[in-house]
C-alpha cells in the first residue's frame, strides 16, 4: 500500500458514517446520515456510495488513490466472502454480497467485518486499547456486540462469527431474544430494552414516577439514565437491575478469555460513572481474583467516530482477514 489513505463504511441500523482517514488514524474528511433501515438494502447502500464519492472529494484524495475500504456492518456475516447473511437490526439485509457491490462501484479494495469487530480493531490501533495484546470490547447501545483481540489479533472463530459476546446467556429462563435464545445480555441491558423493561415497571404499577410524564412509546435508555440522576426510585431499579446483569455478562466474559482490558463504548455507556462504577463493583465482588486483578474496565475512546475509524482499522486489517480465508484455515470444513 502506497497511498496512504484509507475509506471507512460504518452501516448501522440508526446512521451511516464514511471517512477518510490516514493509516494513523486522523480523519480527512466525514459524513453522517440517518440510516433509513426501512428502505431496504438497495437504498441504503445508493445513499452510502454517494456519502464516499463526496467524502473523498472532500479529502482532496482521487478514488484510485485510496489504499483499500473498510466495511463495518451489523451480522452475523461471512467476512471471507464479504457478505451480510442476515444484519438483525437491518431490515432485509439478507444475503447481500456488500463487498462485491462497493468494489464494483468504487473501484477499489474492500473488506467486510462485524461492526463490533471493527470497533475493537479501531480502539485496539487507535484508542483506549492502544499497546494491549489481549483485549475484549463490548458496545452496548441499540443491541450488544463484542470483539474479542487476543495476542494482538482479532479472533473470528470458525465462521467469522465469533464473540457475539451480547448473546451470552446471564438467565436460563429470562427474556426471550431475538437471536432465539433467552437471557441473553443485549435481551436485557441493551439500550433498547432498558427501555423496554422500564415500560414494563410504569405497567406494572402505580408508583409515581418522572418517567410517566414521558410517551411512553417514546421512552429511551437515555431518559431512564436521566431519571436515576434526578433520584427516581423506579428509574433507579431499573438501572440497578441493568448493571447487576451487565456486570455478570462482564464477569462470565473475563472468565472467558482473561483480557488485560475490558472497553466498552456504545451509547448507554454515555451514562459515564453511573454505569462503569456498578459494573466494576459486580466485578470486583465475584470475578476469581486472579483474573480481575489482570483486567481494567475503561471506556472507549473512539466517541462518534468509532465506526468510521473502526472500518478504517477493517481496511489495514484486510491482509490478516485474508491470511485466516476458509482455505488457509484448517479448522473449517465448509470451505
Amino acid at each position: 500500500m502506497s497511498g496512504g489513505r484509507l475509506l471507512g463504511i460504518d452501516i448501522g441500523g440508526t446512521k451511516l458514517a464514511v471517512g477518510v482517514a490516514t493509516r494513523d488514524g486522523t480523519v480527512l474528511a466525514e459524513r453522517v446520515a440517518p440510516s433509513e433501515a426501512r428502505e431496504g438494502p438497495d437504498a441504503m447502500i445508493g445513499r452510502v456510495l454517494d456519502m464516499a464519492r463526496s467524502v473523498v472529494d472532500e479529502a482532496g484524495v482521487a478514488m484510485d488513490q485510496l489504499d483499500a475500504v473498510g466495511i463495518a456492518c451489523g451480522g452475523p456475516l461471512d467476512p471471507w466472502r464479504g457478505v451480510v447473511l442476515n444484519a438483525l437490526n437491518n431490515p432485509g439485509w439478507i444475503d447481500i454480497p456488500i463487498v462485491r457491490r462497493v468494489e464494483e462501484a468504487l473501484g477499489r479494495p474492500a473488506y467486510l467485518d462485524n461492526d463490533a469487530n471493527a470497533a475493537a480493531l479501531g480502539e485496539h490501533r487507535f484508542g483506549a486499547g492502544r499497546g494491549v495484546d489481549q483485549l475484549v470490547y463490548l458496545t452496548v447501545s441499540t443491541g450488544v456486540g463484542g470483539g474479542v483481540i487476543l495476542d494482538g489479533r482479532l479472533r473470528r472463530g470458525a465462521n467469522g462469527n465469533a464473540a457475539e459476546l451480547g448473546h451470552v446467556s446471564i438467565d436460563y429462563r429470562g427474556r426471550p431474544c431475538h437471536c432465539g435464545s433467552v437471557g441473553c445480555i443485549e435481551a436485557s441491558c441493551s439500550g433498547t430494552n432498558i427501555a423496554v423493561r422500564a415500560r414494563e415497571a410504569l405497567a406494572a404499577t402505580g408508583e409515581a414516577s418522572s418517567l410517566r410524564n414521558l410517551p411512553t412509546e417514546r421512552l429511551t435508555a437515555a431518559d431512564v439514565t436521566a431519571a436515576v440522576r434526578d433520584g427516581d426510585p423506579l428509574a433507579r431499579r431499573v438501572w440497578d437491575e441493568t448493571t447487576e446483569m451487565l456486570g455478570a455478562g462482564i464477569v462470565s466474559i473475563i472468565h472467558a478469555f482473561n483480557p488485560q482490558l475490558v472497553v466498552m463504548g456504545g451509547g448507554v455507556t454515555r451514562a459515564g460513572d453511573l454505569l462503569f462504577e456498578p459494573v466494576r463493583r459486580v466485578v470486583e465482588e465475584r470475578a476469581m481474583p486472579w483474573l480481575r486483578d489482570a483486567v481494567r474496565i475503561v471506556p472507549a475512546e473512539l466517541g462518534e467516530r468509532t465506526g468510521i475509524l473502526g472500518a478504517v482499522a477493517v481496511a489495514l486489517d484486510g491482509p490478516d482477514l485474508a491470511a485466516t480465508s476458509p482455505s488457509t484455515n484448517p479448522g473449517r470444513t465448509d470451505a
